[in-house]
């Protein structure tokens, strides 16, 4: 059994697990050019994932706010379609 999902981007498990909580509604990015992931108001321990999956196309803040400030991340319809592919 394989332990990653790819596509375009190689995403593992613990990425899904980041994406699943995000479309679950408990993410938050911070808006910068790096963006950190929080969930359930906590720093996701693997901000390095958070950053590819952002770059990736696979999630993104909800709506523009001050730099540095968290706000609601949401899948992209690329994540989304990741997801259900898991």
């Amino acid at each position: 059994m394989s332990s990653t999902v790819t596509t375009a981007t190689t995403v593992t498990r613990r990425g899904i697990s980041m994406l699943r909580a995000v479309a679950a509604g408990r993410g938050r990015l911070t808006c910068s050019s790096e963006p950190d992931l929080f969930v359930d108001g906590l720093p996701c321990s693997d901000q390095f994932t958070a950053h590819a999956l952002a770059h990736a196309g696979l999630l993104r803040a909800s709506e523009p706010g001050p730099l540095g400030q968290p706000v609601p991340a949401v899948l992209t319809p690329a994540g989304e379609a990741l997801l259900a592919a898991a």
